[in-house]
């Protein structure tokens, strides 16, 4: 058996080995405000219900290990404390994702991401209106673990309201875990989807994706790509070249059928591609039907 004293390792192999097992755990989807009233959306694995009277929820975002700098979300509930903790479904798992990436203040993840800012009853932050479960809360303490990188910051928040859409109830207006189809965070780019198992979104952490906000009209209005296709979409830092497009049209014989194909039809492909996490090249087959 591996024995390890904490002091004698690095913090970033301990943050790994922890997340690894400590798990899987439920996310924080937490929307909050900055004092100047700008959204900020981001997610939070260290997250649990800690009380039902009162009810309380808590997360903890954890200081930068690299340079101990703290997130936004943490500025923003020391400030206004007030958040709205959004509950994260597979249906909204890429967005999640791709709001996980480092933008700067002020870039709104909400748009991002290509969710939809609703706005709550008690408090200032927005709710993200596709997500199944909602709780506004106040912020009631900020407990600080520690000043070094890694350390985390314990944000206990009083549900003041609870917001469930309709499609995740049974005919008793109770939650049907079935339907709410919960994801779960584990190590790595591990995910855990409930009655599902073990699968993979990697981390948007060594690039900064363009945002579903920057996808042509065309492609963010589609009725056949899903919010989650869209996030895959939205995590490449620029689109393919048009050189990039001609090449994987004249190697792969495409360029008749895409240019015969309706742009139902494209998307349908480009959505084949986005499932076998072949990104790039759905993106190629789109720009390619979007140029004709």
């Amino acid at each position: 058996m591996l024995t390890i004293d904490p002091k004698d390792i690095a913090t970033q192999k301990l943050y790994g080995l922890m997340v690894s097992t400590v798990g899987p755990r439920p996310i924080a989807f937490a929307s909050t405000v900055n004092a100047e009233g700008k959204p900020n959306l981001a997610p939070f694995s260290f997250f649990n219900m800690m009380s039902a009277n009162p009810p309380i929820l808590v997360f903890s975002p954890v200081l930068k290990i690299s340079d101990k700098s703290s997130k936004h979300t943490l500025q923003n509930v020391e400030q206004n404390k007030e958040v709205v903790i959004n509950v994260v479904n597979y249906d909204i798992v890429q967005q999640m994702s791709l709001a996980s990436t480092a933008y700067a203040e002020g870039v709104n993840e909400f748009e991002k991401a290509g969710l939809t800012m609703q706005d709550a009853e008690m408090v200032k932050p927005f709710r993200v209106k596709e997500s199944p479960v909602q709780f506004e809360c106040k912020v009631t303490q900020i407990v600080t673990l520690g000043e070094e990188g890694g350390a985390g910051h314990l944000v206990c928040c009083e549900v003041l309201k609870m917001h469930i859409a309709d499609e995740v109830l049974d005919e008793n207006n109770k939650i049907d875990q079935f339907k709410l189809d919960q994801v779960s965070r584990m190590g790595g780019n591990l995910y855990s989807r409930a009655n599902k198992g073990i699968f993979e979104i990697p981390k948007p952490i060594s690039s900064m994706g363009m945002g579903v906000d920057a996808l042509p009209e065309s492609i963010r209005k589609s009725s056949i790509l899903t919010g989650n296709d869209l996030g895959k979409l939205g995590t490449l830092e620029a689109a393919p070249e048009e050189k990039e497009v001609e090449e994987f049209l004249s190697e792969n014989k495409l360029k008749e059928y895409v240019s015969e194909s309706s742009l139902e039809k494209i998307h349908a492909i480009a959505q084949e591609y986005l499932k076998k996490e072949e990104v790039l090249n759905a993106w190629k087959i789109l720009l390619a039907k979007s140029k004709n």
